[in-house]
């Protein structure tokens, strides 16, 4: 009788220790399995970020698409500058036109293409009559008359039409910090915005206008 109260008494409590054991094991598998499915934090905020940075619309789209060429012009009118201009003043405004708006371009077209939107072409030589119905853009004639100048004629009208220019592209920037949704679009609008009223103040004062 004493040997079968003892053997009963240790298959209960061996049971008793497989039931624990497993508990644990059921326990631990939960939150593992819980760990793997539910995101980090850190995971779920970049992909939330990454998510909210890709929005845009139409008018981030046309805004890149219409001030790429027009970037570009400005880009091909500040390069006529050298060897051309006379005056400092107007060399130092033409190399930080190409410096800031190069730049620019380069992001933009990079926005079109994350967006699956076409970029405009970038012509030998520029069509500018492509564009010429754009604010602010010179067509062929203007530019043409703009490389044959030189000394002082080129100084003058360099800056009557960068100003003329730059407020076309001041419009466009305006109508894409209004109507945008993009936030690095609206913030590159903003940065054209306060950079260019800027550059229009100082080449008005090297003519003479203020």
């Amino acid at each position: 009788m004493r040997t079968t109260r003892t053997l009963i008494r240790r298959a209960c409590l061996a049971a008793v220790a497989v039931s624990a054991a497993l508990t644990l094991t059921a326990c631990g598998g939960d939150s593992e399995a819980g760990d793997s499915s539910a995101p980090s934090p850190s995971v779920s905020a970049g992909t939330s970020a990454g998510s909210s940075a890709g929005a845009h619309n139409a008018q981030d789209v046309a805004f890149a698409q219409g001030m790429i060429p027009h970037h570009r012009q400005a880009v091909e009118m500040a390069g006529l500058a050298d060897g051309r201009a006379s005056s400092p003043e107007v060399k130092d405004l033409a190399a930080r036109i190409e410096k800031a708006q190069g730049p620019e371009i380069t992001t933009m077209i990079g926005w079109l293409k994350t967006w699956g939107e076409q970029v405009p072409e970038a012509m030998p030589g520029m069509d500018h009559s492509a564009h010429s119905g754009m604010a602010g853009m010179m067509d062929g004639a203007d530019m043409e008359e703009l490389g044959k100048a030189s000394g002082k004629d080129f100084d003058s009208m360099f800056l009557t039409m960068m100003v003329e220019h730059h407020e076309g592209a001041v419009e466009m920037a305006t109508t894409e910090k209004a109507k945008g949704e993009h936030p690095a679009a609206k913030a590159m609008s903003g940065d054209i915005i306060t950079a260019q009223n800027a550059e229009i103040s100082e080449m008005k004062k090297l003519l003479g206008e203020d």
